[in-house]
């Protein structure tokens, strides 16, 4: 894998909060904020509004890979698939030129995303009347917002619409999803494959554990013919934290590293209290490494939905507390399996497309550090040869 590509070892997070070690001092800072840390010096001003630097560092990058990539296959329209808010839409579409269609399962965030491009044409008109000398790269077209779930297992007829203002003839779809949750990924690759009008897809996907069992993996032939290739959640989770961030952390040994101990002390609250209830979803509580570990308890059993006043064990929870250190151990030793875990899922899918007889490479295209999810997926039913590679480098 490494060579043709230049593919180091993959970073490893999933979770945004774990992206943002750059900015506390770990690792490379990459060059577009040097001048400022939280402005990327490649975006015009109205791109980046409320646009976190993260995020900014993604859509530039992931958008003008996708640009060139549309122009290599002659696409004529892109699907950006769990959108979101549409910063990834509105800067392929406002900036870059391309006809988007956004696809987004949630209303409110179509909503925001409408709003968003509203506020985004008037802060462009506003500065062309400022700067009549600046040259728009292409023609301006707003993305194109639909509220739409993406099954995996079905078709879905809404991505190959063609927009109205589309060019007539034969439509050339591109696909694309920046961290595209759980099985999402996989239905990208899924409609990549059977619809005749999708040419093109650039993944970058995120939320292993979310993956269907079966269903989202193994995806290839390959992988599934491996003995002892399942990954049971627990490593499927351990591969979506971010091992550049948590190095950092270690290093400085910080107080919050104490909230591991406090995680595993409410999990096993919460088997006593609910068996059933297994892997729940625990909000994030602010500073929680500052509170008593019968505190930490209450507030996660009230975020669960259990009582949070139910008698504990404090003679127990504070045996639990003496061990975070041991705690600390095992989970670091659990995460230097992530990129093992990553690395099999993404040549899972690669190789899933090969078998087909698609042309798909695996690429580098976000600085590890700033955006640990940082490997695309780029996959075309034409041969690009050389293209391929230089689909990563940075434009001018």
């Amino acid at each position: 894998m490494a060579g043709s590509t230049g593919w180091t070892e993959p970073a490893t997070a999933g979770y945004d909060a774990a992206g943002d070690a750059w900015g506390r001092g770990g690792g490379q800072t990459p060059s577009e904020f040097l001048e400022n840390p939280s402005q990327s010096s490649r975006l015009t001003a109205p791109f980046r509004k409320h646009v976190r630097p993260k995020k900014q560092h993604e859509i530039r990058r992931l958008g003008e890979l996708v640009k060139k990539l549309s122009d290599l296959t002659g696409c004529t329209q892109v699907v950006d698939v769990g959108s979101g808010q549409g910063h990834l839409s509105r800067f392929m579409s406002l900036g870059l030129g391309l006809m988007v269609k956004s696809i987004e399962g949630d209303q409110r965030l179509v909503e925001r995303a409408q709003h968003l491009d509203q506020q985004l044409l008037q802060a462009l008109e506003k500065e062309e009347k400022k700067n009549p000398q600046v040259v728009q790269r292409g023609p301006r077209h707003s993305p194109h917002h639909v509220v739409q779930w993406v099954d995996p297992t079905a078709p879905c007829e809404e991505l190959l619409l063609p927009l109205e203002n589309a060019q007539q003839g034969g439509i050339r779809l591109l696909l694309t999803g920046l961290h595209a949750c759980g099985d999402l990924s996989v239905a990208l690759l899924r409609h990549f494959c059977c619809c005749p009008e999708v040419v093109a897809l650039a993944s970058v996907g995120c939320c292993y554990m979310k993956l269907s069992d079966p269903g989202g993996y193994p995806l290839s032939q390959w992988v599934a013919g491996l003995p002892g290739y399942e990954l049971p959640y627990r490593l499927r989770e351990g591969a979506c934290h971010a091992l550049e961030e948590y190095a950092e952390r270690l290093q400085k040994a910080g107080p919050g590293l104490r909230t591991h101990c406090y995680r595993a002390a409410l999990e096993k609250v919460i088997r006593c209290a609910c068996p059933q209830l297994r892997r729940p979803g625990v909000q994030g509580i602010p500073r929680a490494h500052e509170l008593k570990i019968e505190e930490y308890v209450q507030r996660g059993l009230q975020r669960v939905g259990l009582d949070p006043q139910q008698p504990l064990n404090l003679a127990d929870l504070w045996a639990h507390q003496a061990q975070e250190n041991r705690v600390v151990a095992f989970f670091s030793l659990a995460l230097l399996l992530a990129p093992l875990v990553e690395t099999l899922i993404l040549l899972d899918r690669l190789l899933y497309l090969q078998e087909q007889g698609f042309h798909a490479e695996l690429l580098p295209i976000f600085s590890p550090e700033l955006s640990p999810r940082n490997l695309v997926l780029i996959a075309t039913k034409m041969p690009l040869g050389q293209a391929f590679s230089a689909l990563e480098t940075e434009d001018g």
